[in-house]
């Protein structure tokens, strides 16, 4: 079994690569813009995108605990000693994506009041390390099957350590996924990142890694695992992180009409050339990253010069890439490719398609909701071709 890492010091100032784009100070949200992104496959753990609710809260290794309990045989407690010297150790390389990427260009349709702001900063790829959460709910006694809809215990639920307040309530951030996600291989409880022990801002001393499902059910700093009959009645699953019916409002929002945010969609991202960009006119390179949700690679990314009227078909590269034994889409794929530019202001467009025959809709105006959501459009970048 693996040895405990040195925990991380807590420092008063959470400390990230200057260039990180800063949506928000307290509490602290950014991202790398998508020049960063594209630089190197695995985010370096100083440019990867914050999400948080709360303060980042200060956690002592040494008294911390997970609680794994609700519909169990065998309850358990268990220190991160525990962890390491009860269960297998495991890595998986896996993107994270905040369901609130690229929120700029819905805000751009209509007002998303009380959003935050993001553009195409809110997504990152590490190489994280920690145990099986399948293995920790087979020791408290919950079946190695998928449980079947409607079954007593068909959700795993999580909690995490900080202090959000919302509604004049102090609460853990916390989510849910199904037990039969729950139970599949690929899902993680985290103390690792990219080789380093896990920084506080992204969740130490332990979090949960959920790939193919939006980053919000990755609970950072979690304590405790529920298996239960519904999913969370946690205020960021039952009200947060869903999808409204088009025309809602926040004065008019039903969560009932709305349902629970999980899966990715596919996606693309030009990182090269940036917007506004000053380019010679002719062949031009155009770089950038694609990824899709539940597990489904990318299969093929098209580019266009001339803002989607023609479409070539771009190179999906290997470089940097790492490959994990019965690995599936958890990760993104980086392409590239040559488009012929006219003298002018011109568009340069790409859309993604995974193994499923998915692909991205044409504008933000068709994916439109009022929290700025899951916008997968086409990605567009305006050049100037001299």
């Amino acid at each position: 079994m693996a040895d405990l890492a040195t925990p991380p010091q807590i420092e008063e100032e959470i400390r990230k690569h200057p260039d990180l784009v800063v949506r928000e100070r307290t509490p602290y949200n950014g991202g790398p813009p998508p020049a960063l992104q594209r630089a190197s496959f695995l985010t370096p753990n100083d440019l990867f995108f914050v999400r948080n609710h709360a303060p980042v809260p200060a956690v002592d290794p040494d008294s911390y605990r997970l609680t794994v309990d609700g519909a169990v045989e065998r309850p358990l407690s268990l220190s991160l000693a525990d962890l390491a010297e009860r269960f297998r150790r495991v890595e998986l390389t896996a993107t994270l994506q905040c369901a609130g990427q690229r929120r700029q260009e819905m805000a751009a349709i209509a007002p998303l009041p009380g959003e935050l702001p993001w553009d195409a900063d809110a997504v990152s790829t590490a190489r994280w390390s920690g145990w099986r959460l399948a293995d920790l709910l087979t020791a408290a006694g919950v079946p190695q099957e998928q449980a079947p809809e409607g079954a007593r215990a068909a959700h795993a639920a999580f909690v995490g350590l900080d202090d959000v307040e919302r509604h004049g309530r102090t609460f853990g951030f916390g989510g849910s996924i199904p037990l039969g996600k729950a139970l599949t291989p690929e899902v993680l409880l985290a103390d690792r990142m990219n080789g380093e022990p896990l920084p506080p801002t992204h969740g130490f001393p332990l979090r949960v890694v959920v790939p193919g499902y939006i980053g919000a059910r990755s609970v950072k700093w979690v304590t405790r695992i529920t298996i239960q009959e519904r999913s969370s009645d946690n205020y960021f699953q039952s009200v947060a992180y869903r999808l409204y019916p088009p025309g809602t409002t926040a004065e008019t929002a039903d969560p009932e009409t709305a349902f629970e945010l999980g899966e990715l969609s596919v996606s693309s991202l030009i990182a090269c050339p940036a917007p506004g960009a000053e380019v010679a006119a002719g062949p031009v390179t155009v770089r950038g990253l694609a990824f899709a949700g539940g597990g489904r690679p990318v299969r093929r990314v098209d580019l266009s010069g001339d803002g989607g009227q023609s479409w070539i078909q771009a190179r999906l590269t290997e470089d940097g890439r790492i490959e994990d034994p019965g690995r599936r889409g958890w990760a993104w794929r980086f392409f590239e490719g040559e488009v012929v530019l006219e003298p002018g202001e011109r568009e340069i467009v790409a859309r993604a398609w995974d193994t499923a025959g998915n692909t991205q809709p044409e504008s933000p105006a068709q994916v439109w909701n009022y929290k700025g959501y899951m916008n997968n459009a086409w990605s567009r970048v305006r050049v100037r071709c001299v």
